[in-house]
């Protein structure tokens, strides 16, 4: 009996790692020293900062990998996977500098391996990101052969006099909603059990457009990092972000407020994505947890003065992003926080 006979390949590694070597060499700035293959990755830091804070996160794509595996789409859950992670970082003001990936799987198959690899260096080269290095781990008896796991570690940097906490907010700053490019990576539990009621296959469409359901699901995280480095360049003061993740607005958006303000959100300020009405009608989704589940069509929000509203969004649009005004801050009834107004609780 050899290593391989019990189901891992060891050559086969070898022979992965130098399949994604370009395309992981390819996202690296100037400040990495060294290429892959070494036992950790090294970069400086980037020249001229006075008093740099490291900003890191760390996060997983979740069960979007099912379909991922059953429509052999494994590029988009790479970009996903970098998506999940950047999108907290840059929630201080930072900027990401590199990103380390994991992937379990019970046997490697270079071919979905490497384009899980190539959607992660994409989403890299995005957000200006270095991909440094990461592991792949074969455990057969623990996976079932064929499937894998992933999960991603991000480190930005930004001056801590410059650093976003949200201790800036104040009522009546206005909150810009920028757009999701569909469901991104969270609520899939749910999706999946809708796909099963539905008996949704890669024919299923829905909408007035009839639109293909799986590909639709399948769009990647957008990554927001262009849009704040745009803002922050054109010198909007953001006072507070976040990252509309699991839990919507509800959960996602007091994150950024101080304690004694919450937020009044206006849900006819943009136009919610048919995909989520197709999802809340197969499903019989109540509202409230439509709203606790999805991102419904609003993927990152900024808050922002009342003056700096218009620039906010036409910047946000010059970087590709649709953005809308979805509400304001608005005093709590208590000093505590309390739950969004104008949406189902």
């Amino acid at each position: 009996m050899d290593y391989k006979s019990s189901g891992v390949d060891v050559q086969a590694g070898r022979e992965f790692i130098e399949r994604i070597r370009s395309c992981v060499e390819g996202t690296h700035r100037p400040e990495v020293l060294g290429g892959l293959g070494g036992f950790g990755g090294f970069m400086r830091l980037p020249e001229g900062l006075q008093k740099p804070v490291l900003v890191a996160g760390a996060d997983g794509v979740g069960t979007k990998l099912e379909l991922a595996q059953a429509y052999n789409l494994h590029a988009s859950v790479g970009i996903d996977l970098v998506a999940m992670c950047v999108n907290d970082v840059i929630t201080s003001g930072a900027k990401p500098l590199f990103f380390l990936d994991y992937i379990a799987t019970g046997l490697l198959s270079p071919e979905s391996m490497t384009q899980v690899i190539e959607g992660i260096a994409a989403g890299c080269n995005e957000c200006g990101c270095s991909l440094l290095g990461g592991e792949t781990a074969e455990m057969p008896g623990f996976y079932e052969k064929g499937r894998y796991d992933l999960a991603g570690f991000c480190v930005a940097v930004v001056e801590e006099e410059l650093l976003i906490t949200g201790k800036n907010v104040v009522a009546n700053d206005r909150i810009i909603g920028i757009a999701s490019s569909g469901v991104h990576s969270n609520g899939f539990s749910l999706v999946r059990k809708v796909l099963g009621m539905a008996n949704a296959d890669i024919n299923t469409c829905f909408g007035t457009s009839n639109s293909p359901l799986i590909s639709s699901l399948m769009k990647p995280t957008n990554i927001y990092a262009q849009a704040v480095e745009s803002l922050l360049k054109a010198n909007i003061s953001i006072h507070g972000m976040a990252h509309i993740t699991g839990g919507g607005l509800p959960e996602n958006l007091p994150r950024c407020l101080p304690s004694g303000l919450t937020a009044l959100i206006d849900p006819a300020s943009w136009t919610r994505p048919e995909l989520f009405q197709w999802l809340k009608d197969i499903g019989q989704i109540p509202e409230n947890d439509l709203w606790n589940t999805f991102n419904l069509g609003i993927g990152f929000c900024l808050v922002v003065n009342e003056e700096s509203v218009n620039q906010t969004i036409a910047v946000c649009g010059e970087a590709g992003f649709k953005a809308w005004q979805i509400g304001q801050v608005i005093e709590a009834s208590n000093d505590s926080q309390e739950a969004l107004q104008g949406i189902p609780s």
